[in-house]
């Protein structure tokens, strides 16, 4: 693995570690069911080693996670 794959690889976890804390906000109805999702397009998306496809499907991950995240603001969930 070198420094690029690396720090890639960092930046999908940190994105995974921060959408499960998101999760925490929601309420406790949806928070299963919002885990489940998150860990299932991990889990789809796991095997890709195209450098430029996972940039993109980080990028894409942070935009849904900031819809999420504005969703539960919207709704009070601090």
């Amino acid at each position: 693995m070198d420094l690029q794959d690396f720090l890639l690889r960092a930046r999908v976890l940190k994105l995974y570690r921060q959408a499960l804390r998101t999760t925490r906000r929601a309420p406790a109805d949806a928070r299963v069911e919002l885990r489940q999702t998150i860990r299932q397009d991990m889990e789809n998306n796991r095997s890709c080693k195209d450098k430029q496809m996972i940039r993109f499907l980080v990028s894409e991950g942070l935009e849904r996670l900031k819809r999420l995240d504005e969703m539960l603001d919207m709704q009070g969930q601090h």
